[in-house]
């Protein structure tokens, strides 16, 4: 069949339409696929230029140079103080995916690809905030930022009152500090200071002022008279100030006195409101000890004293009234007598030289000085305290002893003799050993490792008293020998051990340049000696201890230099 002309014009016109949209179409998503390849023309994140980039470089230039600005440690201040925050580690970071997403990829949409065509602009970039990671990293920080507040004090300058005001704290109100760190964290070069609070001192300043102004000031505005009967002590202002302290009860401040402190004072001032009474004494009657009895007397009552001088600082009389009592001595007869000085505890002796008459000098002085020391239960025996000072003002004589190895001469030679004895007592006592230095060569008059030296401010001898009774010494010197004797109630049995004397060890001949060299003819062998102790009471035994000792042989001493 033929066909219409004018029908078979149109249907070719339709067709040649739809080529044409076609290639419409097929221009419109070319320009939209190369308008997606790149990065909007002068498009810009935080200033740096990534305009006409493809999406690879863009995110490239901005790792490197984006991202260190988003790495720098931030500084963080407050309350005066500064710390730093690494952003990583507090959950502070830079997405840079995100960032650059939309600037490139293929799209149809006219107004994407209009803005592409037209150019890009300033676009932000995308931060990140993990709230948990920064408030515990905030916590952190205002742990080294937050302030404790200062408190203030009041002492005495000696008779001036002088107030150190209290200071205001600060503390980091830490949830403000997460959204303030949210918000401005990125870039910043500044110090970024975080949201505080001011934390007041417990006790405020208005506290010191009243107690300035009510109780310190009254206190040394001058002395306070303290009268008992017809006696009177006189307390000056820098007496008052010393016994004075300052406590605290809540907000307020509280003036106080030491008791004892000012009675020491009072009777200071005036020596006739001490107590007359007298402590029962513990003495050698016969060779034996005896209670001497105490007696009562007559004194001061310092109870509440305190309380009635800051009392009377207040008033313009200025007077504290005290009474006298009867008073009681701090060592009974009764509690004398409880003390079981009664029987003897150990004794021991040793022979001295007789040929040195001045360090058998030496040793009467230093008997003399032990006999009748009493030393109370749990109290430390010290030899350096008893004996001293050990001077020629004191009763003592130059005479032989050994220094550095060699021997010598010092105030107070043969003194040893004295700690050796001392040291015996005590240990057969079953006192605990509390200090002790056996000599650098054994004299063999003393039992060998268990002898003890002496030297004025370097070393002592000590002993504690760790029974329930006190003991008397008795020590005198006769018969060519040194006697000591412990008095008390026995309460340990005591078995001592003495090893043999082994490693022993060659006398040498040494020379000695000092100027007051003593030489020897030497001869004796050192050597190292143990001795064991065992100790048993009615209520227990100590556990075993050995004192272990090396002596150094007497070499030959030559005075001079070595050839």
């Amino acid at each position: 069949m033929a066909q219409d002309p004018k029908r078979r014009r149109r249907t070719g016109w339709l067709i040649g339409s739809g080529v044409a949209v076609v290639v419409l179409a097929g221009g419109y998503a070319g320009a939209a696929a190369l308008l997606g390849g790149q990065v909007p023309a002068g498009t810009e994140v935080h200033g740096i230029q990534i305009g006409g980039l493809s999406s690879d470089d863009a995110a490239a230039r901005l790792e490197e140079e984006l991202r260190p600005a988003a790495e720098r440690p931030l500084e963080l201040t407050a309350g005066g103080g500064s710390t730093t925050l690494e952003p990583a580690r507090a959950g502070l970071g830079l997405d840079i995916p995100a960032t650059l997403a939309g600037q490139t990829g293929f799209s149809l949409d006219p107004q994407v690809l209009w803005h592409r065509l037209t150019g890009g602009g300033a676009v932000d970039p995308v931060l990140t905030v993990d709230e948990d990671a920064l408030r515990s990293a905030l916590e952190s920080a205002a742990a080294q930022l937050d302030r404790e507040p200062e408190e203030g004090s009041i002492t005495f300058e000696e008779a001036r009152p002088v107030v150190v005001e209290p200071v205001p704290g600060s503390s980091v109100d830490v949830d403000a500090a997460v959204a303030a760190v949210s918000g401005s964290w990125f870039d910043t070069a500044a110090p970024l200071a975080l949201p505080a609070g001011e934390t007041q001192p417990l006790v405020p300043a208005a506290s010191y002022a009243t107690v300035l102004q009510d109780a310190a000031e009254p206190l040394v505005a001058g002395p306070v008279t303290v009268a008992a009967g017809d006696l009177t002590a006189e307390l000056a202002p820098e007496v008052l100030a010393d016994a004075a302290s300052f406590g605290v009860d809540g907000t307020t401040i509280t003036l106080e006195l030491d008791n004892d402190a000012l009675a020491g004072a009072v009777l200071e001032a005036n020596p006739a409101l001490a107590s007359t009474a007298k402590a029962a004494r513990i003495v050698l009657d016969g060779g034996s000890p005896a209670v001497v009895p105490s007696v009562p007397g007559r004194g001061i009552d310092t109870d509440g004293l305190a309380a009635k001088v800051l009392e009377a600082a207040g008033t313009a009389e200025r007077t504290a009234t005290v009474e006298l009592k009867v008073t009681q001595p701090e060592l009974t007869t009764a509690a004398a007598e409880k003390l079981g000085v009664k029987e003897i505890v150990t004794e021991f002796s040793t022979p001295y030289p007789t040929y040195d008459s001045v360090r058998t000098k030496n040793l009467v002085a230093g008997a003399r000085r032990l006999n009748g020391v009493v030393v109370m239960p749990g109290e430390t025996f010290s030899l350096q305290r008893a004996l001293g000072p050990i001077t020629t003002a004191n009763g003592y004589f130059e005479s032989g002893v050994v220094e550095n190895g060699f021997s010598s001469t010092a105030v107070g030679g043969g003194l040893s003799q004295i700690s050796t004895q001392m040291f015996n007592v005590g240990f057969l006592a079953g006192m605990d050993d509390v200090e002790h230095q056996p000599h650098s060569r054994w004299f063999d008059r003393y039992p060998a490792g268990r002898e003890a030296t002496l030297w004025e401010g370097m070393i002592d001898m000590k002993w504690r008293n760790n029974t329930d009774h006190a003991v008397m010494i008795q020590a005198w010197v006769g018969d060519s020998r040194v006697y000591t004797r412990l008095w008390g109630t026995k309460t340990w049995t005591v078995r001592t051990t003495t090893s043999d004397h082994y490693n022993l060890t060659d006398p040498t001949t040494t020379y000695n340049e000092a100027e007051n060299c003593v030489p020897e003819s030497g001869g004796q062998k050192g050597f190292t000696v143990a001795v064991t102790r065992e100790r048993s009471s009615a209520a227990k035994t100590l556990p075993k201890e050995t004192l272990t000792w090396t002596y150094r042989p007497w070499n030959k001493v030559v005075c001079g230099k070595k050839p």
